[in-house]
């Protein structure tokens, strides 16, 4: 498996996830932990998630993969059983030896997959967003 440099996955998680106030958590191999209630040490309570949610047990619920296509921020974004768990895959990593979509769709979710089964198990975080501090959006509507 390829590594992927740790500064382009901060700029593209940036890029993907839109809401400005959403602290993340990201791992080694491209997993990326939404934390929608974020409290206490944001690393640690990433890391408990993906020890539940990360190693890929196939047969189960933990082997299910979706795959998103980032359209112009490239790549793809693999979901797991856990809906705020996302593995970046980028097109570099990816042979696409086969033209149909759907084969594509099975290539890189079975690649996103595997790469979030070893961010589950190795478990080594390597950037923070730590977003807690941020204003909320500009509220519409009568002074």
């Amino acid at each position: 498996m390829t590594g992927v440099n740790s500064e382009m996955l901060i700029a593209v998680w940036r890029r993907v996830l839109l809401d400005p106030r959403a602290s993340w958590v990201l791992f080694a191999h491209g997993t990326c932990v939404v934390l929608t209630a974020p409290e206490g040490d944001l690393g640690e309570q990433a890391v408990a998630i993906m020890r539940t949610f990360g190693p890929v047990h196939v047969g189960s619920a933990a082997g299910d993969f979706g795959v998103v296509d980032l359209g112009t921020a490239g790549g793809w974004a693999v979901t797991g059983d856990h809906p705020d768990v996302l593995t970046y895959v980028a097109p570099e990593e990816v042979e696409e030896a086969e033209e149909a979509e759907d084969h594509r769709n099975i290539a890189v979710g079975l690649f996103g997959r595997a790469k979030r089964h070893r961010d589950g198990t190795e478990l080594r975080v390597v950037h923070v967003e730590d977003r807690r501090d941020a204003a909320p959006p500009a509220q519409l509507g009568p002074a």
